[in-house]
Order: structure tokens, then C-alpha cells, then sequence
């Protein structure tokens, strides 16, 4: 199974890599986390 965005987010994070700035090439977009959020797992 493959991780989730949320996933990659932290795990850059965690190494302390610096995010993409909105709308860079290669970053996620609104829609990358309108989909993210329909398959959360509830806690």
C-alpha cells in the first residue's frame, strides 16, 4: 500500500527538508488535498 500525501508531508518535515511554495511546480495542489481528505482514516 502506497503512503498518503499527509504521509510525505511529515516524513519531509521529519528529515527538515523545506516545503514547495503554493503553486511551484511538483507541489500539491487543492485538489491533491480535497482528495486526501475524502480518504482519511478516522482516529
Amino acid at each position: 500500500m502506497r503512503k498518503g500525501l499527509y504521509a510525505n508531508i511529515h516524513a519531509k518535515r521529519k528529515r527538515g527538508e523545506k516545503m514547495r511554495k503554493k503553486g511551484a511546480k511538483g507541489a500539491p495542489t487543492a485538489a491533491n488535498f480535497a482528495r486526501a481528505k475524502q480518504t482519511a482514516r478516522k482516529k
